[in-house]
Protein backbone atom coordinates (compact mmCIF):
# COMPACT_ATOMS: atom_id res chain seq x y z
CA UNK A 1 0.00 0.00 0.00
CA UNK A 2 1.45 3.27 -0.85
CA UNK A 3 2.16 5.93 2.20
CA UNK A 4 -0.78 8.13 1.16
CA UNK A 5 -3.41 5.25 1.36
CA UNK A 6 -2.84 4.56 4.83
CA UNK A 7 -6.22 4.83 6.62
CA UNK A 8 -6.67 6.87 9.85
CA UNK A 9 -9.54 4.59 11.50
CA UNK A 10 -7.92 3.90 14.72
CA UNK A 11 -8.62 5.73 17.86
CA UNK A 12 -9.60 9.39 18.26
CA UNK A 13 -7.17 10.83 20.73
CA UNK A 14 -8.67 13.23 23.12
CA UNK A 15 -8.53 16.56 22.89
CA UNK A 16 -4.68 17.02 24.00
CA UNK A 17 -4.57 21.21 23.55
CA UNK A 18 -3.69 21.44 26.87
CA UNK A 19 -1.03 18.65 27.06
CA UNK A 20 2.80 19.44 26.47
CA UNK A 21 4.87 16.79 25.05
CA UNK A 22 8.43 16.47 26.68
CA UNK A 23 10.76 16.53 23.83
CA UNK A 24 12.83 13.14 23.28
CA UNK A 25 15.07 11.29 21.03
CA UNK A 26 12.62 9.21 19.13
CA UNK A 27 12.42 5.37 17.47
CA UNK A 28 12.05 3.87 14.40
CA UNK A 29 8.82 1.68 13.71
CA UNK A 30 9.98 -1.83 12.93
CA UNK A 31 6.67 -3.62 12.23
CA UNK A 32 8.69 -3.44 8.72
CA UNK A 33 10.85 -6.59 8.11
CA UNK A 34 14.47 -6.57 9.70
CA UNK A 35 16.37 -10.22 10.34
CA UNK A 36 17.92 -10.53 13.91
CA UNK A 37 21.85 -10.11 14.39
CA UNK A 38 23.09 -13.68 13.38
CA UNK A 39 25.81 -13.21 16.19
CA UNK A 40 26.41 -11.59 19.98
CA UNK A 41 29.06 -9.42 18.27
CA UNK A 42 28.16 -5.76 19.49
CA UNK A 43 28.84 -5.13 15.92
CA UNK A 44 26.46 -7.13 14.20
CA UNK A 45 23.72 -4.59 13.29
CA UNK A 46 20.96 -5.93 10.67
CA UNK A 47 20.16 -3.30 8.01
CA UNK A 48 17.67 -0.91 8.87
CA UNK A 49 14.40 -1.86 7.63
CA UNK A 50 13.47 1.73 5.51
CA UNK A 51 17.18 1.47 4.01
CA UNK A 52 18.11 4.68 6.21
CA UNK A 53 22.00 4.77 7.42
CA UNK A 54 24.34 6.98 9.61
CA UNK A 55 24.63 10.75 8.73
CA UNK A 56 28.58 10.16 8.13
CA UNK A 57 27.46 8.14 5.02
CA UNK A 58 26.24 11.03 3.04
CA UNK A 59 29.70 12.35 2.43
CA UNK A 60 30.15 9.21 -0.15
CA UNK A 61 26.99 9.56 -1.72
CA UNK A 62 25.15 11.25 -4.46
CA UNK A 63 21.73 10.54 -3.46
CA UNK A 64 19.99 12.53 -0.15
CA UNK A 65 16.65 12.07 0.10
CA UNK A 66 16.22 14.52 2.58
CA UNK A 67 17.35 17.78 0.83
CA UNK A 68 13.87 16.86 -1.86
CA UNK A 69 11.67 17.62 1.36
CA UNK A 70 11.08 21.58 0.50
CA UNK A 71 11.39 23.66 3.20
CA UNK A 72 11.48 21.25 5.59
CA UNK A 73 14.80 20.38 4.18
CA UNK A 74 16.68 23.30 6.16
CA UNK A 75 15.52 21.79 9.48
CA UNK A 76 18.54 20.21 11.28
CA UNK A 77 17.34 16.40 12.20
CA UNK A 78 16.31 16.52 15.51
CA UNK A 79 14.67 20.42 15.18
CA UNK A 80 12.63 18.03 12.35
CA UNK A 81 11.83 15.62 15.18
CA UNK A 82 10.58 17.75 17.67
CA UNK A 83 8.40 19.55 15.35
CA UNK A 84 6.58 16.08 14.55
CA UNK A 85 5.72 15.96 18.30
CA UNK A 86 3.16 18.64 17.94
CA UNK A 87 1.18 17.21 14.71
CA UNK A 88 -1.53 14.54 15.43
CA UNK A 89 -2.20 11.30 14.17
CA UNK A 90 -3.68 12.44 10.57
CA UNK A 91 -1.11 15.27 10.16
CA UNK A 92 1.72 12.95 10.32
CA UNK A 93 0.10 10.56 7.88
CA UNK A 94 -0.74 13.14 5.15
CA UNK A 95 2.89 14.54 5.74
CA UNK A 96 4.57 11.40 5.66
CA UNK A 97 3.29 10.75 2.33
CA UNK A 98 4.65 13.66 0.45
CA UNK A 99 7.85 12.33 0.02
CA UNK A 100 10.04 9.22 1.07
CA UNK A 101 12.47 11.10 4.17
CA UNK A 102 9.10 12.58 5.37
CA UNK A 103 7.41 9.36 5.49
CA UNK A 104 10.69 7.97 7.01
CA UNK A 105 10.34 10.92 9.73
CA UNK A 106 6.67 10.41 10.55
CA UNK A 107 7.29 6.70 11.39
CA UNK A 108 8.86 7.26 14.61
CA UNK A 109 7.58 5.12 17.07
CA UNK A 110 8.08 7.78 19.97
CA UNK A 111 5.34 9.92 18.30
CA UNK A 112 2.82 6.87 18.04
CA UNK A 113 3.52 5.88 21.43
CA UNK A 114 2.65 9.20 22.55
CA UNK A 115 -0.40 9.76 20.37
CA UNK A 116 -1.37 6.05 21.76
CA UNK A 117 -0.98 7.00 25.55
CA UNK A 118 -2.61 10.44 25.52
CA UNK A 119 -5.45 8.52 23.59
CA UNK A 120 -5.91 6.04 26.39
CA UNK A 121 -8.38 3.24 24.45
CA UNK A 122 -10.49 1.31 26.29
CA UNK A 123 -9.90 -1.92 23.75
CA UNK A 124 -7.51 -2.33 21.00
CA UNK A 125 -5.53 -4.94 19.46
CA UNK A 126 -1.90 -4.80 19.88
CA UNK A 127 -0.44 -4.45 16.20
CA UNK A 128 3.37 -5.27 17.06
CA UNK A 129 3.96 -1.80 17.02
CA UNK A 130 2.65 1.92 18.16
CA UNK A 131 1.81 2.96 14.79
CA UNK A 132 -0.01 0.34 13.60
CA UNK A 133 -1.70 -0.21 16.99
CA UNK A 134 -3.04 3.20 17.38
CA UNK A 135 -4.21 3.10 13.43
CA UNK A 136 -5.36 -0.25 14.03
CA UNK A 137 -3.75 -1.59 10.90
CA UNK A 138 -3.45 -5.22 10.48
CA UNK A 139 -0.30 -6.74 8.73
CA UNK A 140 -1.85 -6.88 5.32
CA UNK A 141 -2.34 -2.61 5.04
CA UNK A 142 1.36 -2.23 6.30
CA UNK A 143 3.30 -0.25 3.98
CA UNK A 144 6.88 -0.91 2.68
CA UNK A 145 8.71 1.63 1.81
CA UNK A 146 12.42 1.94 0.36
CA UNK A 147 14.04 5.27 1.57
CA UNK A 148 17.28 4.46 0.57
CA UNK A 149 19.60 7.80 -0.05
CA UNK A 150 18.41 8.77 3.50
CA UNK A 151 21.36 9.54 5.92
CA UNK A 152 20.17 10.26 9.49
CA UNK A 153 21.51 9.84 13.13
CA UNK A 154 18.52 10.59 14.68
CA UNK A 155 16.63 8.25 12.86
CA UNK A 156 19.49 5.40 12.94
CA UNK A 157 20.95 5.70 16.63
CA UNK A 158 17.14 4.20 18.01
CA UNK A 159 17.58 1.61 15.41
CA UNK A 160 20.98 0.92 16.48
CA UNK A 161 20.15 0.59 20.50
CA UNK A 162 17.42 -1.82 19.44
CA UNK A 163 19.35 -4.03 17.61
CA UNK A 164 22.70 -4.30 19.39
CA UNK A 165 23.14 -7.51 21.24
CA UNK A 166 23.49 -6.52 25.37
CA UNK A 167 24.59 -9.39 26.52
CA UNK A 168 28.70 -9.39 25.53
CA UNK A 169 28.16 -6.21 27.82
CA UNK A 170 27.26 -8.71 30.75
CA UNK A 171 30.13 -11.11 30.39
CA UNK A 172 33.38 -11.16 31.78
CA UNK A 173 32.78 -8.99 34.97
CA UNK A 174 36.40 -8.30 36.47
CA UNK A 175 36.94 -9.67 39.91
CA UNK A 176 37.02 -6.70 41.74
CA UNK A 177 33.24 -5.61 40.30
CA UNK A 178 31.51 -8.57 41.18
CA UNK A 179 28.83 -8.50 43.40
CA UNK A 180 29.23 -11.02 46.68
CA UNK A 181 27.16 -14.10 46.35
CA UNK A 182 26.27 -16.19 49.98
CA UNK A 183 23.42 -18.70 50.20
CA UNK A 184 22.01 -16.66 53.38
CA UNK A 185 22.39 -14.12 56.11
CA UNK A 186 22.03 -14.27 60.13
CA UNK A 187 20.05 -10.83 61.19
CA UNK A 188 22.94 -9.95 62.95
CA UNK A 189 25.50 -10.87 60.11
CA UNK A 190 23.56 -8.51 57.50
CA UNK A 191 22.91 -5.54 60.70
CA UNK A 192 27.00 -5.34 61.09
CA UNK A 193 28.93 -6.00 58.53
CA UNK A 194 26.45 -5.96 55.23
CA UNK A 195 23.81 -2.87 55.12
CA UNK A 196 26.08 -0.65 53.57
CA UNK A 197 27.11 -3.08 50.16
CA UNK A 198 25.04 -4.64 47.56
CA UNK A 199 25.14 -8.98 47.93
CA UNK A 200 23.15 -11.78 46.28
CA UNK A 201 21.53 -14.48 48.30
CA UNK A 202 20.89 -17.76 46.78
CA UNK A 203 18.70 -19.92 49.15
CA UNK A 204 15.73 -17.47 50.92
CA UNK A 205 13.79 -17.60 47.67
CA UNK A 206 13.42 -21.06 46.73
CA UNK A 207 11.38 -21.34 50.43
CA UNK A 208 8.91 -19.12 48.63
CA UNK A 209 5.46 -21.09 47.30
CA UNK A 210 5.37 -19.11 44.21
CA UNK A 211 9.05 -20.15 43.16
CA UNK A 212 8.73 -22.55 40.40
CA UNK A 213 4.95 -22.11 40.05
CA UNK A 214 4.53 -18.14 38.84
CA UNK A 215 5.57 -18.32 34.90
CA UNK A 216 4.12 -16.14 32.16
CA UNK A 217 1.58 -18.91 31.26
CA UNK A 218 0.72 -19.49 34.65
CA UNK A 219 0.21 -15.99 35.26
CA UNK A 220 -2.05 -15.05 32.45
CA UNK A 221 -4.27 -18.07 32.51
CA UNK A 222 -5.14 -16.88 35.95
CA UNK A 223 -5.10 -12.80 35.88
CA UNK A 224 -5.33 -12.65 32.19
CA UNK A 225 -7.98 -9.43 32.50
CA UNK A 226 -6.96 -8.56 35.29
CA UNK A 227 -5.67 -4.48 34.67
CA UNK A 228 -1.46 -4.11 35.71
CA UNK A 229 0.34 -0.86 35.09
CA UNK A 230 3.34 -0.64 32.78
CA UNK A 231 4.68 3.16 33.09
CA UNK A 232 2.28 5.48 31.98
CA UNK A 233 -0.58 2.73 30.91
CA UNK A 234 -2.65 -0.09 32.52
CA UNK A 235 -3.37 -2.56 30.09
CA UNK A 236 -4.73 -6.14 30.79
CA UNK A 237 -2.16 -9.01 31.44
CA UNK A 238 -2.87 -10.78 28.25
CA UNK A 239 -2.50 -7.57 26.93
CA UNK A 240 0.59 -6.45 28.18
CA UNK A 241 2.14 -10.44 27.50
CA UNK A 242 1.08 -9.43 23.80
CA UNK A 243 3.48 -6.59 23.35
CA UNK A 244 5.95 -8.23 25.55
CA UNK A 245 6.52 -11.03 22.90
CA UNK A 246 5.75 -8.98 19.73
CA UNK A 247 7.77 -5.44 20.08
CA UNK A 248 10.90 -3.41 18.88
CA UNK A 249 11.05 -0.87 20.70
CA UNK A 250 14.46 0.22 22.44
CA UNK A 251 12.99 0.73 25.29
CA UNK A 252 10.23 -1.57 25.90
CA UNK A 253 7.30 -0.88 28.15
CA UNK A 254 7.68 -2.15 31.55
CA UNK A 255 4.99 -3.74 34.04
CA UNK A 256 5.82 -2.45 37.00
CA UNK A 257 2.25 -2.44 39.75
CA UNK A 258 2.53 -1.40 43.10
CA UNK A 259 -1.07 -3.12 44.04
CA UNK A 260 -0.55 -6.67 42.63
CA UNK A 261 -1.17 -8.39 45.71
CA UNK A 262 -4.83 -7.24 46.21
CA UNK A 263 -5.37 -7.01 42.38
CA UNK A 264 -3.89 -11.02 42.86
CA UNK A 265 -5.66 -11.21 46.20
CA UNK A 266 -1.94 -12.90 47.44
CA UNK A 267 -1.03 -13.32 51.26
CA UNK A 268 2.10 -11.83 51.96
CA UNK A 269 4.34 -12.66 55.36
CA UNK A 270 6.40 -15.58 56.74
CA UNK A 271 3.80 -16.29 59.56
CA UNK A 272 0.58 -15.84 57.17
CA UNK A 273 -1.64 -17.90 56.42
CA UNK A 274 -0.99 -19.44 52.82
CA UNK A 275 1.70 -16.78 51.86
CA UNK A 276 2.52 -16.33 48.66
CA UNK A 277 6.07 -15.12 49.74
CA UNK A 278 7.86 -13.07 52.92
CA UNK A 279 10.97 -10.55 53.05
CA UNK A 280 14.32 -12.67 53.75
CA UNK A 281 14.69 -12.63 57.48
CA UNK A 282 17.98 -12.06 57.52
CA UNK A 283 16.75 -8.04 56.44
CA UNK A 284 15.44 -7.63 60.32
CA UNK A 285 12.59 -5.53 60.90
CA UNK A 286 11.21 -3.02 58.35
CA UNK A 287 10.61 0.07 60.43
CA UNK A 288 8.39 1.50 57.89
CA UNK A 289 5.73 -1.18 58.84
CA UNK A 290 4.87 1.27 61.91
CA UNK A 291 2.84 3.07 59.18
CA UNK A 292 0.46 1.30 58.50
CA UNK A 293 -1.64 1.95 55.55
CA UNK A 294 0.24 5.36 55.78
CA UNK A 295 3.21 4.03 54.48
CA UNK A 296 4.80 4.79 51.33
CA UNK A 297 4.58 2.09 47.94
CA UNK A 298 6.72 -0.59 48.82
CA UNK A 299 6.14 -3.39 46.91
CA UNK A 300 6.04 -4.39 43.04
CA UNK A 301 5.57 -7.36 40.51
CA UNK A 302 7.93 -6.37 37.72
CA UNK A 303 7.83 -7.92 34.49
CA UNK A 304 9.29 -7.08 30.90
CA UNK A 305 11.01 -9.22 27.75
CA UNK A 306 14.65 -9.50 27.21
CA UNK A 307 16.09 -6.03 27.44
CA UNK A 308 13.54 -4.22 29.39
CA UNK A 309 14.69 -2.61 32.98
CA UNK A 310 15.40 0.71 34.47
CA UNK A 311 18.63 3.55 34.15
CA UNK A 312 20.20 4.43 36.43
CA UNK A 313 18.39 5.62 39.95
CA UNK A 314 18.23 5.80 43.57
CA UNK A 315 15.29 4.21 45.17
CA UNK A 316 13.04 6.76 46.69
CA UNK A 317 12.75 7.90 50.48
CA UNK A 318 16.79 6.90 51.17
CA UNK A 319 15.23 3.23 51.85
CA UNK A 320 17.19 0.13 50.92
CA UNK A 321 15.65 -2.60 48.84
CA UNK A 322 15.33 -6.32 47.66
CA UNK A 323 14.87 -7.55 44.09
CA UNK A 324 14.33 -11.28 43.15
CA UNK A 325 13.74 -12.99 40.22
CA UNK A 326 11.34 -15.35 39.52
CA UNK A 327 11.82 -16.72 35.89
CA UNK A 328 14.71 -14.96 33.95
CA UNK A 329 17.67 -13.42 34.91
CA UNK A 330 19.25 -9.49 35.65
CA UNK A 331 22.31 -7.61 34.79
CA UNK A 332 22.60 -5.20 37.47
CA UNK A 333 25.50 -2.26 37.46
CA UNK A 334 25.86 0.03 40.92
CA UNK A 335 27.51 2.63 41.91
CA UNK A 336 27.94 3.83 45.47
CA UNK A 337 27.04 7.43 46.53
CA UNK A 338 28.06 10.39 48.76
CA UNK A 339 28.44 13.90 49.05
CA UNK A 340 32.00 12.89 48.16
CA UNK A 341 31.79 11.10 45.44
CA UNK A 342 30.77 11.72 41.86
CA UNK A 343 27.73 9.67 40.25
CA UNK A 344 28.21 7.22 37.68
CA UNK A 345 29.95 8.00 34.49
CA UNK A 346 27.31 9.53 31.71
CA UNK A 347 24.60 10.55 34.89
CA UNK A 348 24.52 13.92 35.59
CA UNK A 349 22.82 14.49 39.43
CA UNK A 350 21.20 18.32 39.70
CA UNK A 351 22.61 19.97 42.93
CA UNK A 352 19.85 19.18 45.42
CA UNK A 353 19.93 15.59 43.92
CA UNK A 354 15.99 16.12 42.78
CA UNK A 355 16.96 14.80 39.63
CA UNK A 356 18.95 12.27 37.45
CA UNK A 357 19.68 12.64 33.90
CA UNK A 358 21.31 9.72 31.96
CA UNK A 359 21.10 8.53 28.71
CA UNK A 360 17.75 7.63 27.41
CA UNK A 361 18.08 3.61 27.07
CA UNK A 362 19.76 0.68 28.63
CA UNK A 363 21.70 0.06 25.23
CA UNK A 364 22.04 3.56 24.94
CA UNK A 365 24.50 3.88 28.36
CA UNK A 366 25.86 0.53 27.50
CA UNK A 367 27.28 1.59 24.23
CA UNK A 368 28.54 4.95 25.05
CA UNK A 369 29.67 4.69 29.10
CA UNK A 370 29.70 1.17 29.85
CA UNK A 371 33.26 0.82 29.38
CA UNK A 372 34.15 3.60 31.29
CA UNK A 373 31.31 2.67 34.16
CA UNK A 374 33.69 -0.85 34.65
CA UNK A 375 36.79 0.69 35.09
CA UNK A 376 35.56 3.71 37.88
CA UNK A 377 36.31 2.46 41.34
CA UNK A 378 33.40 1.59 43.07
CA UNK A 379 31.84 0.02 40.47
CA UNK A 380 29.94 -3.62 41.63
CA UNK A 381 27.95 -5.61 38.63
CA UNK A 382 25.92 -9.07 39.37
CA UNK A 383 23.80 -11.30 37.42
CA UNK A 384 21.11 -12.24 39.71
CA UNK A 385 19.39 -15.19 38.66
CA UNK A 386 15.61 -16.56 39.37
CA UNK A 387 15.44 -18.00 42.33
CA UNK A 388 18.20 -15.51 44.25
CA UNK A 389 17.31 -12.11 45.42
CA UNK A 390 19.89 -8.65 45.46
CA UNK A 391 19.83 -6.22 47.91
CA UNK A 392 20.16 -2.60 47.11
CA UNK A 393 21.51 -0.55 49.66
CA UNK A 394 20.18 3.05 50.76
CA UNK A 395 21.54 6.05 48.37
CA UNK A 396 23.13 3.47 45.96
CA UNK A 397 23.42 4.34 42.31
CA UNK A 398 21.32 1.02 39.93
CA UNK A 399 21.13 0.32 36.78
CA UNK A 400 18.91 -3.33 35.48
CA UNK A 401 18.69 -5.29 32.58
CA UNK A 402 16.37 -8.12 32.38
CA UNK A 403 19.00 -10.83 30.00
CA UNK A 404 15.48 -12.60 29.25
CA UNK A 405 11.41 -12.56 29.85
CA UNK A 406 11.46 -11.65 33.37
CA UNK A 407 8.95 -12.03 35.72
CA UNK A 408 10.32 -10.35 39.54
CA UNK A 409 9.23 -9.26 43.06
CA UNK A 410 10.89 -6.07 44.68
CA UNK A 411 10.40 -4.30 47.87
CA UNK A 412 11.94 -0.97 49.73
CA UNK A 413 11.97 -1.17 53.62
CA UNK A 414 13.93 0.70 56.02
CA UNK A 415 16.42 -1.34 57.77
CA UNK A 416 17.48 -0.29 61.61
CA UNK A 417 20.94 0.22 60.17
CA UNK A 418 19.74 2.71 57.77
CA UNK A 419 17.09 4.65 59.71
CA UNK A 420 19.16 7.78 60.13
CA UNK A 421 19.71 8.51 56.23
CA UNK A 422 15.80 7.71 56.21
CA UNK A 423 15.16 10.43 58.98
CA UNK A 424 17.48 12.74 57.37
CA UNK A 425 16.02 12.00 53.99
CA UNK A 426 12.53 12.92 55.06
CA UNK A 427 13.52 15.82 57.41
CA UNK A 428 15.98 17.21 55.16
CA UNK A 429 14.31 16.61 51.24
CA UNK A 430 10.71 16.44 52.26
CA UNK A 431 10.17 17.95 49.18
CA UNK A 432 11.60 14.87 47.33
CA UNK A 433 9.90 12.40 49.10
CA UNK A 434 7.62 9.90 47.06
CA UNK A 435 4.95 7.24 47.61
CA UNK A 436 3.22 8.66 50.26
CA UNK A 437 -0.49 9.11 49.77
CA UNK A 438 -2.18 12.64 49.39
CA UNK A 439 -3.28 12.89 52.87
CA UNK A 440 0.39 12.85 54.45
CA UNK A 441 1.81 16.23 54.77
CA UNK A 442 4.46 15.50 57.34
CA UNK A 443 6.00 12.56 56.31
CA UNK A 444 9.58 12.88 58.60
CA UNK A 445 6.62 13.94 61.79
CA UNK A 446 4.49 11.09 61.17
CA UNK A 447 7.14 8.46 60.96
CA UNK A 448 8.92 9.76 63.96
CA UNK A 449 5.53 9.90 65.82
CA UNK A 450 4.82 6.28 65.05
CA UNK A 451 8.13 5.07 65.34
CA UNK A 452 8.72 6.76 68.77
CA UNK A 453 5.26 5.16 69.86
CA UNK A 454 6.55 1.46 68.98
CA UNK A 455 10.45 1.85 69.17
CA UNK A 456 11.03 4.81 70.97
CA UNK A 457 14.88 3.48 71.99
CA UNK A 458 15.32 2.94 68.18
CA UNK A 459 14.42 6.21 67.01
CA UNK A 460 16.24 7.62 70.07
CA UNK A 461 19.68 5.96 68.88
CA UNK A 462 18.79 7.24 64.89
CA UNK A 463 17.99 10.83 65.79
CA UNK A 464 21.23 10.46 67.80
CA UNK A 465 23.36 9.34 64.99
CA UNK A 466 21.42 11.54 62.63
CA UNK A 467 23.04 14.18 64.79
CA UNK A 468 26.27 12.90 64.30
CA UNK A 469 25.91 12.61 60.85
CA UNK A 470 24.91 16.34 60.60
CA UNK A 471 27.99 17.59 62.72
CA UNK A 472 31.17 19.38 60.98
CA UNK A 473 34.18 17.32 60.85
CA UNK A 474 37.68 19.06 61.37
CA UNK A 475 39.86 18.82 57.81
CA UNK A 476 43.13 18.06 58.46
CA UNK A 477 44.48 21.69 58.66
CA UNK A 478 42.42 22.64 61.55
CA UNK A 479 43.81 19.48 63.43
CA UNK A 480 47.39 20.73 62.34
CA UNK A 481 46.59 24.41 63.34
CA UNK A 482 45.10 23.84 66.67
CA UNK A 483 46.18 20.33 67.74
CA UNK A 484 45.58 19.49 71.39
CA UNK A 485 45.38 23.31 72.50
CA UNK A 486 41.74 23.93 72.32
CA UNK A 487 41.17 21.58 75.29
CA UNK A 488 44.19 23.03 77.09
CA UNK A 489 42.56 26.46 76.71
CA UNK A 490 39.19 25.80 77.64
CA UNK A 491 40.51 24.25 81.00
CA UNK A 492 42.86 27.76 81.76
CA UNK A 493 39.58 29.71 80.69
CA UNK A 494 41.96 31.49 77.67
CA UNK A 495 43.05 31.02 74.00
CA UNK A 496 45.73 29.30 72.33
CA UNK A 497 47.28 29.42 68.90
CA UNK A 498 50.02 27.10 67.69
CA UNK A 499 51.06 24.80 64.39
CA UNK A 500 50.97 21.54 66.36
CA UNK A 501 54.46 20.89 65.96
CA UNK A 502 56.13 19.46 69.12
CA UNK A 503 58.52 23.05 69.48
CA UNK A 504 55.86 24.89 69.16
CA UNK A 505 55.58 27.68 72.18
CA UNK A 506 52.50 28.88 71.91
CA UNK A 507 51.24 32.86 74.13
CA UNK A 508 47.98 31.76 75.57
CA UNK A 509 46.00 35.04 75.68
CA UNK A 510 44.28 35.34 78.96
Amino acid sequence: MAPSAVPVNGFDPKDNSSLSRPTKRLRIDDTLPCSEPESEDPAAIPPHPLGVKPSGNALTSNVNLKARCGHFAILPDELLAQFLEFLDAPALVRLGSTCKALYAFTRFEELWRALFIESRPDKFQWRGSWRSTYLDLPASQQAHVDCSGLFSDVLYRPFQCTYTPLKPFTDSIPTENLIPRLADLTTEEFSTKWTNKPFILTSPVKEWPIFGKWTTEYLVDKYADVPFRAEAVDWPLKTYVDYMNNNKDESPLYLFDRSFAEKMQLAVGKDVQDAAYWAPSCFGEDLFAVLGDQRPDSRWMIMGPARSGSTFHKDPNATSAWNAPLTGSKYWLMFPSSASLPPPPGVIVSEDSSEITAPLSIAEYLLSFHELARATPGCREGICHAGEILYVPSGWFHLVLNLEESIALTQNFVPRAKLPDVLGFLRDQADQTSGFKDDVTDPFGLFVERLGRAYPEVLAEGMKKLEEKAKPKKGKWEELVKGGADDKAEEQGGFAFGFGFADDEDAEIA
